[in-house]
């Protein structure tokens, strides 16, 4: 009977030349075999690295024919001496030694796959995805899940250090739509009812609170049933934290010292800190996004002033509507050909934008631009003043009748003027908080006032009069932190009495009954005591994706799903037996079971 003692000594990326001479076993995956008639090398692959395994000569005959036989992808146990390697590769960890094979065992055998497994693979996305099992044994995608594995550990180590214990909370919970669409759960057990997936254990982490555990944390799976992006996914996880007798200062003091902490401990950089931070409004009005990129200038500046009353109805009718006109000016834009610019007109379209309007500096002194001729000479001076413009640069000029619009479309303007003329640089973090949101926000969808966050959010303390007068003007004590350009993770000062969350839910439109059925477990658990509280979530898969400078959560993510939700490798969501629909009382309707079958 074949020996199923493996003992394996060493990982393949282990060996160096000190410990040339020592006998080890390994154990892998074949990465490649090279047959050179009296010599046989095999690279063994595992998740360390590559080591070269030798035989030659000196190699038993029966040791010699297995390796004969080895092909990509067999698993392998090796043992041997290790030596010196004749030819070195310096680019390898393990270039100096191979291993002098005495004895080789194939525990099994591979077909052919479907892509070579290499590092920066080409292969596409549908393909990885549907043998995601050797796309993760690809080196760079094995480096990717180490590293998150590493800023876990990180994560738990600084919250223990701090105090905070890790709590679990349901994944089946009670359905409170007020925001995105939950994920539901039939009940066999209570028939005609459904639990939710958490979208976050936002309430059940305001309870503990109240409970008394004073500092929590949990890195917890999250669901959200909404159309997908490059880092959105319908199941994430989350670094969900709350704390108590806390109000802004000490939650951003706290997590600023995480973030320090995360990028020294796994980057080895140093993040100086306080970090800087923005208002929202001010955001807004410098950058024309709530998760500014601030590793580059290209800032908004309002030229509403200089045009409003000019002939130009493109630019003077938007103000008189209670809109704006702004502009980015771009130093080094003179550059972009004309073919550039037009595609840039089109792709702020994308942002509701009607067109772009702009000027263009040669590096002569020469000027051309879309509009100058509708404005007196006086205006088009006024706004080269404002930009500061010089030659070789290009002034760039959105105007609507809504900022929102302006602001939209200028804020990916100047992102994508960055990438075009590539004004970053890998390796520069450039963190930011933003702070002091609006508490509501106006949902055409609903048409109503609707929690810019969550309704839980408390309003800053000078504008919790305006909950029923001004909502529009009403500040929340809420913040996010930012780096380059996207949002890490987001949170605030939640409210915790009864009358300020009795208020708020009128603001939003709810009656005392509404309110009381959705959130009675928490509005109820308010009246026994619940000390001031705080806290934050961040997206651990947006951490990470940043960590390992990557542009998408999947390659982060063990088994990703794609834009429509679905797994490619498992096939899932895939139809259920009719008898366990019946078990659950479900009944499908039938254009939904005309377009199963």
């Amino acid at each position: 009977m074949e020996n199923k003692k493996f003992n394996r000594t060493n990982y393949c990326g282990e060996p160096t030349a000190a410990d040339i001479g020592r006998e080890m076993t390994v154990c892998g995956w074949a990465a490649r075999r090279r047959d050179l008639g009296g010599l046989i090398f095999i690279d063994l692959r595992d998740r360390t690295g590559l080591l070269q395994l030798a035989f030659d000569d000196n190699t038993a005959r029966d040791v010699f024919e297995t390796a004969s036989t080895v092909r990509g992808e067999f698993v392998l146990c090796a043992s041997g001496i290790l030596r010196e390697r004749s030819a070195k590769n310096p680019e390898l960890p393990t270039g100096d030694v191979e291993l002098e094979v005495t004895k080789l065992r194939i525990l099994a055998k591979s077909e052919t796959p479907p892509f070579e497994i290499i590092e920066n693979s080409d292969v596409n996305d549908a393909l990885r995805l549907k043998y995601r099992y050797l796309d993760l044994r690809r080196p760079d995608m094995q480096k990717y899940i180490a590293l998150r594995h590493r800023a876990t550990k990180v994560v738990r180590d600084y919250f223990d250090e701090n105090g905070f214990l890790e709590i679990e909370t349901p994944m089946l919970t009670k359905s409170t739509p007020e925001g995105a669409r939950d994920y539901l759960v039939p009940s066999r057990v209570h028939a005609g009812k459904f639990y939710a997936l958490p979208q976050s254990p936002q309430q059940y982490k305001q309870l503990l609170m109240l409970a008394g555990f004073d500092r929590y944390m949990q890195i917890v799976k999250c669901f959200r049933d909404e159309d997908l992006r490059a880092d959105r996914q319908p199941e994430f996880t989350q670094i969900d934290l709350e704390m108590s007798f806390v109000d802004v200062e000490d939650v951003l003091a706290m997590n600023e010292g995480f973030i320090k902490r995360l990028w020294k401990d796994v980057l080895g950089v140093e993040v100086e800190t306080p970090l800087p931070r923005l208002t929202w409004k001010e955001a807004m009005d410098r950058f024309g996004s709530d998760k500014p990129d601030i590793r580059f200038g290209l800032e908004l500046r309002d030229i509403s002033d200089i045009v409003k009353d000019c002939d130009f109805k493109v630019f003077s009718e938007p103000v008189q509507s209670g809109g704006s006109v702004r502009m980015i000016y771009v130093p080094s834009g003179g550059a972009l050909p004309r073919k550039q610019i037009d595609s840039l007109v089109e792709f702020v379209k994308t942002y509701g934008a009607k067109g772009l309007a702009w000027t263009k500096l040669g590096e002569d002194g020469s000027v051309s631009s879309s509009f100058a001729k509708f404005l007196t000479d006086e205006q088009n001076k006024a706004i080269l003043d404002r930009a500061q413009a010089q030659p070789g640069g290009i002034i760039l000029i959105v105007a609507d009748a809504q900022d929102d619009v302006v602001f939209a479309a200028l804020g990916a303007l100047r992102c994508e003027c960055a990438k075009r003329l590539e004004l970053t640089k890998e390796g520069d973090y450039k963190f930011l908080w933003v702070t002091e949101f609006p508490l509501f926000e106006y949902s055409e969808e609903e048409e109503r006032y609707v929690a810019k966050h969550h309704p839980f959010t408390a309003p800053m303390d000078e504008d919790a009069s305006l909950l029923e007068t001004d909502k529009i003007s009403c500040r929340a004590k809420a913040y996010d932190i930012v780096l380059n350009g996207t949002e890490l993770g987001g949170g605030s000062i939640r409210i915790n009495t009864p009358k300020l969350q009795a208020d708020m839910f009128r603001a939003l439109g709810f009656t005392d009954e509404d309110a009381q059925e959705r959130f009675g477990h928490l509005i109820n658990a308010f009246k026994f005591g619940a000390p001031p509280h705080g806290g934050i979530a961040y997206g651990l898969d947006r951490l990470v994706m940043h960590l390992a400078g990557l542009g998408s959560i999947r390659d982060v993510i063990a088994f990703p799903k794609v834009q429509n939700a679905s797994e490619l490798m498992t096939g899932c969501p895939d139809v259920v037996d009719q008898a366990q629909l019946a078990e659950l009382g479900v009944e499908l309707a039938k254009g939904v079971l005309d377009e199963v079958h």
